[in-house]
């Protein structure tokens, strides 16, 4: 944990920010220590009440607080938040961006110069502890910087280093994955159904599977398809079931979508 910081503030109190509050709270980061500026009372209160942060609706009061921040705000926002953070940014503050599409050097532009930005891709999954994270630093930020940034993410999830002309990549494979797989599972379960198990045994057999096969390409290594050849005997059940996904041309599907949601993260970054 970053606890050399001892203060952390959140420009932002939305999705990710919550996953990221209590990942560092259930890792013994003290929770008086955690500053939030949201616009939202109604969201102050949920995440003072949740988690007795310090909320609050002034951003700068945040800056003013905290060495250690994290841009958690919507990335069309961005030309209106962080210029108004600028007369109390100051050198020796780090800011670790989670904004899509948004790159260092926009935000070092918008801070000023020589401003120490890390720029972080994280995903959904971090709400339970089982998130991936993917981190790039600026060309002011020190080794030091990307540390420190790599050891808070580690609080809801994996970290790994990317360069930053990856990271639209990065968010439509792993940002916006999570989704895609949620579709997958209802389709899993639509179609248990339709073959006669109830709703709730349909969903328990689907994600215990989704699951299950993920974890086990991790634990063994092994390539998917060679884990799926190994599931499949000539003329059995899982080869009429793969011929359906063939037919319908799967892989072609998931990797448009990919494509797709990655441009739009690099058609945000322009719109920015």
């Amino acid at each position: 944990m970053p606890m050399n910081h001892k203060r952390i503030g959140f420009i932002g109190g939305g999705n990710m920010a919550e996953a990221l509050i209590k990942g560092l709270i259930d890792k013994g980061f003290p929770s008086t220590n955690l500053f939030v500026a949201d616009p939202s009372e109604e969201r102050r209160k949920l995440l003072r009440d949740r988690f007795m942060v310090n909320v609050m609706s002034d951003n700068l009061e945040v800056v003013r607080s905290c060495k250690l921040l994290v841009l958690a705000v919507k990335p069309q926002l961005v030309n209106v938040v962080v210029p108004a953070l600028v007369d109390a940014f100051t050198d020796e503050h780090l800011l670790i961006s989670i904004l899509a599409g948004t790159t260092t050097t926009k935000l070092e532009t918008l801070l000023g110069e020589r401003s120490r930005i890390v720029r972080v891709m994280p995903n959904t999954p971090a709400l339970i502890g089982a998130g991936i994270s993917a981190l790039c630093k600026g060309q002011f930020a020190t080794d030091a910087d990307l540390l420190v940034a790599q050891e808070l993410l580690k609080a809801v999830g994996e970290v790994c280093l990317v360069n930053e002309s990856q990271m639209d990549a990065v968010t439509g494979l792993s940002g916006s994955g999570p989704a895609y797989i949620f579709s997958v599972l209802e389709g899993l379960i639509e179609g248990g159904v339709a073959q006669g198990l109830s709703p709730e045994t349909a969903l328990e057999l689907a994600t215990q599977t989704v699951s299950g096969a993920a974890q086990l390409v991790a634990a063994t290594g092994e390539a998917p398809a060679s884990l799926r050849a190994k599931v499949c005997s000539p003329g059995g059940t899982t080869l009429a079931g793969l011929t359906a996904l063939e037919e319908g041309d799967l892989k072609g599907i998931m990797s448009e979508a990919v494509a797709r949601a990655t441009q739009r993260s690099k058609e945000l970054g322009q719109d920015s």
